[in-house]
């Protein structure tokens, strides 16, 4: 009796070749190339989805050292002001608030500094 093949490897293939899809050249359309690189594609994924938090951090606080420039202040001594205060905002939320709303922002600098 024959025995028909090749549902498992197919799929398992095909799976590989739709991760691949959109890279450029034979490696979306060829199975070994693809799979090296879709191997490679994850790992950056998986690495770089840390990495991204890691990033936005240091944005917000770039951007926030940017704000508090004009009132005298550096970061590090407004951070440590906010928490002397008790002023519970996060760093994304400060950072947004110096760029939306500027004068909430110098409200709250003006509240850290002379508290």
């Amino acid at each position: 009796m024959r025995v028909k093949r090749g549902n498992v490897a197919r799929n398992r293939r095909n799976k590989i070749l739709k991760l691949a899809k959109g890279f450029r050249g034979g490696i979306s359309k060829l199975f070994r190339p693809a799979r090296q690189a879709v191997l490679q594609a994850l790992r950056h994924s998986y690495r770089d989805r840390r990495i991204k938090k890691r990033d936005f951090r240091s944005l917000w606080i770039v951007r926030i050292n940017a704000a508090v420039h004009p009132y005298g202040l550096s970061y590090a001594r407004f951070a440590g002001l906010l928490s002397k205060n008790s002023v519970l905002v996060n760093r994304k939320m400060l950072s947004e608030i110096a760029i939306q709303h500027p004068e909430v922002f110098a409200q709250i600098v003006e509240q850290v500094q002379h508290a």
